[in-house]
């Protein structure tokens, strides 16, 4: 290498700046002199703003720093991709992410997994809810841990997008039944040549998220295309959905929804969780609910053993109080016991819908 004072036109060089983190440095930034500073930062850069979320954590917890590193690494190579340090008491520490879509989040994932050798748990994704406060404050929230107390809030607003979709005429039908399923609006639709059309729908951008894009694949069998902007902001009915198990919450499977797809998205947690989590000597209760409010319900039954085997005729009074006594020591077992929930119980209900 050779030092130089200065670079000409169409010469390339590179500084040793002596940064130790690289958290400190972002793309876009300005370098200058320290003798002679610019006034103000070069123009034409502007920071990309994520707007898909979600939780990544290690499958196993002794992998937590080793994700801690892949992450900075990949940064280096990724500056629109954000993350911070995230916790939960079900799956351990990891680290919150911002993606600028779907795309991207698929690429992470793909790329952490494969290049970097990490088994991970994505929570659900999620995107940046805007909440106006009674006091008039105004909120952005990406974290269901972060949900304001409702009796707070005055209205909430989820971002919108358009969807432009390109597909053959003969699955018209199907698509617009799947973005009326979504919420969806219907602004526009072109016929472009002999059969096929081009459809254009407003839709929240956390039904796309969902599932939207594999069931799209699905409808067309792999012949639509899709694409989509953010538009704005709309107001819409948004509760937060907890599940319960044994009447515990498990925060990373909260989740912000609109009311009319609470229950829904509750009994398609209820039901995966209840096919995963082993049986015990007592009842599980797995619930979904919105505040104190339960919208959906699955029960584990509990393993039963025989008590009454070796009575052998005689009164009745002496199964009963077999039976009795065998009740209340579910019934003490119940109130001392914690559940404890496999790590694939988490991947089923993680999984988006249409898997």
């Amino acid at each position: 290498r050779a030092r130089r004072e200065k670079l000409s036109a169409g010469e390339v060089g590179y500084i040793i700046a002596g940064v130790k983190t690289v958290s400190d440095v972002r793309t876009g930034d300005t370098i200058t002199h320290q003798d002679r500073p610019c006034l103000q930062p070069l123009p034409g850069f502007k920071e990309v703003k994520p707007v898909v979320f979600a939780s990544i954590y290690p499958i196993a917890s002794d992998d937590y720093q080793d994700l801690a590193d892949s992450l900075e690494k990949y940064k280096l190579n990724d500056a629109s991709f954000i993350y911070e340090k995230d916790s939960s008491a079900a799956l351990g520490q990891g680290f919150r992410c911002g993606f600028l879509g779907l795309l991207h989040l698929d690429i992470v994932q793909e790329r952490l997994e494969r290049e970097y050798d990490l088994s991970i748990i994505l929570s659900v994704p999620s995107v940046r809810y805007r909440f106006t406060l009674k006091d008039g404050k105004v909120i952005y929230v990406d974290n269901p841990a972060h949900y304001p107390d409702p009796a707070e809030i005055d209205k909430g607003e989820e971002p919108y997008i358009r969807a432009s979709m390109m597909l053959p005429e003969r699955y018209l039908g199907s698509v617009m039944k799947l973005c009326m399923e979504k919420r969806g609006v219907n602004s526009n639709m072109n016929y472009t040549g002999p059969g096929r059309v081009e459809l254009s729908y407003e839709m929240p951008l956390a039904e796309v998220i969902f599932d939207f894009y594999d069931r799209f694949k699905s409808v067309t069998q792999g012949y639509g295309s899709f694409d989509y902007d953010i538009i704005d902001y709309r107001e819409s009915n948004l509760v937060l959905m907890d599940i319960l198990v044994n009447g515990e919450k498990v925060d990373a499977l909260s989740q912000i929804v609109h009311r009319e797809r609470a229950r829904a998205r509750a009994l398609i947690a209820c039901d995966r969780l209840k096919d995963e989590i082993p049986r015990q000597m007592y009842k599980i209760a797995i619930q979904g609910a919105i505040g104190s409010e339960i919208i959906a319900r699955s029960t584990i039954s509990a393993f039963r053993k025989d008590v009454t085997a070796k009575c052998y005729g005689g009164d009745i009074t002496r199964k009963r109080k077999l039976l009795e006594k065998q009740k209340e020591g579910k019934k003490r077992m119940k109130m001392i016991g914690s559940v404890s929930i496999p790590q694939s119980a988490f991947l089923a209900v993680l999984k988006s819908d249409s898997d």
